[in-house]
């Protein structure tokens, strides 16, 4: 919900949604047409690549001079993961993915609106800096026994603010549950993202 609702609309507002969801997306025959050669041979640093491919295919299109535009009323089924180990390799698959295709898509951000480098950037930042404040405060325990109480507030702040925009616009009082995220997030998603970045190759 966050993801296609919050991220994917506001992108929308800014002229392109930059990862078209696989089991959400359509596309024009006759532009996929044009771009299926690229698609189905896809390499990275000279290596064959078949993970992301919806964000690929999206990058490709947006390359190409196409639009991809959000439709908050389609509807779509997927297969989502029920036990820890497929989701935390699907979450590797898509944290590869971003990192790659941000690479593929930089020459094209100039083109886009402003607030489209911004996402991207804090799409890709946004994790890093997170984890190095988490290393911080660990850093902090190990040396001093304890970690500053505004390094646990700010993060509960921030947790609590998103969620609750979630809530309120989803009519949802249930989203504001998504915070408890955040510590798999710090725990399990952060170090994935910091694997994924040193094995995209």
């Amino acid at each position: 919900w966050l993801a296609c609702n919050e991220e994917r609309a506001a992108q929308a507002r800014f002229g392109a949604v930059m990862c078209c969801c696989g089991p959400c997306a359509m596309y024009r025959r006759s532009a996929l047409d044009l771009l299926l050669d690229q698609y189905e041979t896809q390499f990275f640093r000279g290596k064959p690549s078949d993970f992301g491919e919806d964000r690929h295919l999206t990058i490709l299109m947006l390359k190409a001079g196409f639009r991809t535009e959000y439709v908050p009323d389609a509807i779509a089924a997927t297969v989502v993961p029920h036990s820890l180990g497929p989701y935390l390799r699907q979450q590797l698959r898509w944290a590869r993915s971003t990192f790659r295709d941000t690479f593929l898509a930089l020459r094209l951000l100039p083109e886009l609106d402003g607030y489209l480098t911004l996402d991207v950037i804090g799409q890709n930042l946004g994790p890093l800096l997170l984890a190095l404040s988490s290393l911080a405060a660990l850093a902090q325990l190990l040396i001093g026994g304890s970690i500053p109480w505004w390094t646990g507030l700010t993060i509960a702040a921030m947790t609590m603010v998103r969620c609750s925009v979630a809530a309120l616009r989803a009519r949802e009082l249930r989203f504001l549950g998504f915070s408890l995220h955040t510590p798999i997030n710090i725990f399990l998603l952060l170090p994935l993202k910091a694997y994924a970045l040193f094995t995209l190759s």
